[in-house]
């Protein structure tokens, strides 16, 4: 069952979405807003993994929203405007639906936050004996989930309410927080060495002072990791 709100000033918006996701027996509605204000104070103390999320609103517009939660939820835009399409998809939303909503493009939506919501699940659910043999990260990005090999990744960078995950062909971009991404690595392999980086033990070129240098990156080793990092370099 994924629980999932609606946020949107319009009574007849809230309506039909809501009859829309009693249709769809995977879906529970928990809670209905119509306003930002109320809907980012019922996020902090109840998490939920889908929001439906008007884009105009009264006091503070969704999209500025999402820019003040931490680790938002999933999320599926609902407008009148399309001209707010190309920016939305700068938040990683799982999709754009125009009002009047049908109900095709509303399942073909959720089926979408499902397949997402249903891989990262199954990640964060593994054992701590799992994660040791894990090999690969999904991440999301974009409208698509990126499968990416552990031994492809440099490092990990925060880059405010995003991370980016740097490999040696490509830079991945998605909204994700360093604590949330930490606990889904394999920590045999990575490791956190300031608050904003993550490196990749083993594509280390060399150490020298309070430093590393991985590929062309230069980065600092932060004091209060310096010793769980150094503890990792020691042969076992």
């Amino acid at each position: 069952m994924i629980r999932c709100i609606i946020v949107d000033d319009e009574e007849l918006a809230q309506s039909v979405l809501e009859k829309y996701i009693s249709s769809v027996p995977w879906l529970e509605l928990v809670q209905k807003y119509d306003n930002a204000l109320e809907t980012i104070s019922y996020l902090r103390e109840n998490p939920v993994e889908l929001m439906f999320l008007d884009i105009r609103m009264p006091e503070l517009s969704g999209l500025k929203m999402l820019n003040t939660i931490k680790s938002p939820p999933k999320v599926i835009l609902t407008t009148a405007y399309s001209e707010f399409a190309l920016e939305s998809y700068k938040y990683s939303v799982i999709d754009y639906l125009l009002k009047p909503i049908e109900f095709d493009h509303f399942l073909i939506a959720v089926n979408k936050a499902s397949k997402l919501i249903d891989l990262e699940s199954s990640s964060k659910k593994q054992s701590p004996g799992d994660f040791s043999a894990a090999k690969y990260l999904f991440v999301y990005q974009d409208q698509n989930t990126y499968k990416i090999d552990y031994e492809d990744i440099l490092y990990i960078r925060a880059e405010g309410n995003y991370i980016s995950i740097k490999t040696k062909d490509k830079n991945y971009f998605t909204r994700e927080t360093m604590k949330d991404i930490e606990k889904r690595l394999n920590d045999n392999i990575f490791v956190r060495v300031n608050k904003s980086y993550i490196v990749s033990i083993s594509k280390i070129i060399r150490v020298f002072g309070n430093t590393i240098v991985i590929d062309d990156e230069i980065i600092p080793i932060g004091k209060i990791y310096k010793m769980k990092f150094l503890e990792k370099l020691r042969p076992a």
